[in-house]
């Protein structure tokens, strides 16, 4: 029996070492092939200032540039240095299709997240189709093989999020590790601040919460100040503003004008607006980004969300777990304030990954609380409905995967939308042309007087 039960575990690390290569290995193929298909990557910011910001840090033309790429001139420019050195030292389309594959390992991020917020409810089909719905994300898609920043940092970003949510509270390394990929991810790109504060929130409900506050936010310094602190600490040198021009009416830097700078062409006008957006987006209506799409998964999320809420509400059943209820205020925060700082869709593309696993998520939990339920109240309809639970949901995500899957396929099939620009740019021409000229002769006036 020992022997037995040896071979068997034997076998089962065996089986699963193997699933997870091939799922990392598909998941590069996958980008890869993807980058390929879609075409080489020319959009208006690579073409603006991802290309001249990796150019500048490797050739020292900070100090000698007056602004040339506009206020994105100030931005960190490590994000964009991976695609600058594929781009000028492997040929076309070879180094979009190694980015791609980059691009590609989120995928295989997204299914290990799913075996663990899934738990007892990870089978074959539910992994699929949480991979299947987060690879077919209109703005993942629009961004793999491309030297857009988003796509990179959800890496580190969902990797981060995962591990809270595995932790414990005996796991102190597992919140310090987090918040360095959280805080990293900021410090490559400061939208990533809105997955930082989720994150942050849903250790509200970690078994210790202070402790797992404390040492996140230990990780997060550290992991900010690595990637970002050298860029901040140069704009704090010459401008006196370490997010230069941004915040200046904090800062108050003598080379911008102390004014916001905000792009508020996708924001809702109210809340009723901001809480119609998912359907929006279910009808195509694409008031979040330029390049026109359509994808259902986010108005599938708040239903099944408002069912559970309703089942337990109304019903009494107990729905959530205490990882899923981390799981659900992260993707909420992150959400809320997405949508009243932003609303540039493409910034959403950690949510739009995650919404795969929340999806699957949600509706094993009610089908199981729905079994809960008929299994007490037996002789009533529902139970008898519910009695097969496990047949339905795999019905019902097919369904899903199949609602997901052909707006988005038509969306990247359309010229307009395969590498289309979705520059994050002012409200009006007339602002940014003030604004640009402003800092430039800020900057001359610098450079005259040295």
């Amino acid at each position: 029996m020992t022997a037995r039960r040896s071979f068997e575990i034997r076998s089962f690390e065996i089986s699963r070492s193997f699933e997870t290569w091939a799922v990392i290995s598909g998941s590069l193929l996958a980008g890869a092939a993807y980058a390929w298909f879609a075409g080489e990557d020319i959009n208006w910011d690579w073409r603006n200032y991802h290309e001249y910001s990796a150019f500048a840090l490797i050739n020292g033309r900070f100090d000698q540039d007056v602004a040339p790429a506009g206020i994105q001139t100030f931005l960190n420019p490590l994000a964009y240095l991976p695609a600058y050195l594929l781009r000028h030292h492997v040929g076309a389309p070879f180094w979009g299709m190694m980015l791609g594959s980059i691009h590609g390992l989120n995928l295989a991020l997204i299914y290990w997240f799913s075996r663990l917020v899934l738990s007892g409810a990870a089978s074959g089909l539910t992994l699929a189709a949480a991979v299947v719905i987060a690879a077919f994300g209109p703005m993942t898609l629009s961004e793999v093989g491309t030297s857009f920043a988003d796509i990179l940092t959800a890496l580190p970003v969902i990797a981060g999020l995962g591990l809270i949510l595995s932790a414990n509270a005996q796991h102190r390394t597992r919140y310090l590790i987090a918040g360095m990929l959280i805080g990293g991810a900021v410090g490559l790109k400061l939208t990533n601040m809105i997955f930082f504060l989720g994150a942050g929130a849903s250790l509200l409900f970690a078994a210790r919460p202070l402790m797992a506050m404390s040492y996140f936010a230990i990780g997060g310094a550290i992991g900010g100040l690595g990637t970002g602190g050298a860029w901040a600490w140069t704009l704090w040198e010459q401008f006196g503003n370490p997010v230069f021009p941004f915040y200046n009416t904090i800062f108050r830097s003598s080379e911008a004008p102390v004014a916001a700078i905000a792009d508020v062409r996708f924001m809702p006008v109210n809340l009723w607006d901001a809480a119609a957006y998912p359907f929006y987006w279910l009808i195509g209506n694409h008031r979040s980004s330029e390049g026109p799409f359509r994808d259902p998964r986010f108005a599938i999320l708040f239903v099944l969300f408002a069912v559970n809420a309703g089942a337990s509400l109304f019903c009494k059943i107990q729905v959530f777990a205490r990882r899923d209820k981390q799981f659900l205020l992260f993707f909420s925060v992150a959400y809320a304030m997405w949508l009243f700082a932003f609303s540039i869709h493409r910034y959403a593309v950690v949510l739009e990954l995650l919404s795969a696993p929340l999806i699957v998520l949600l509706l094993c939990r009610l089908l199981r609380a729905f079994q809960d339920q008929s299994s007490r109240v037996h002789r009533l309809p529902l139970g008898k409905f519910c009695g097969d639970h496990r047949r339905l949901g795999n019905r019902v995500l097919v369904a899903i995967c199949g609602l997901v899957a052909p707006p988005v396929v038509r969306s990247v099939s359309t010229p307009s939308f395969r590498r289309a620009s979705q520059s994050c740019s002012l409200s009006s021409d007339r602002e940014a042309g003030w604004l640009y000229l402003a800092i430039a002769a800020a900057r001359l006036a610098r450079i005259s007087t040295r």
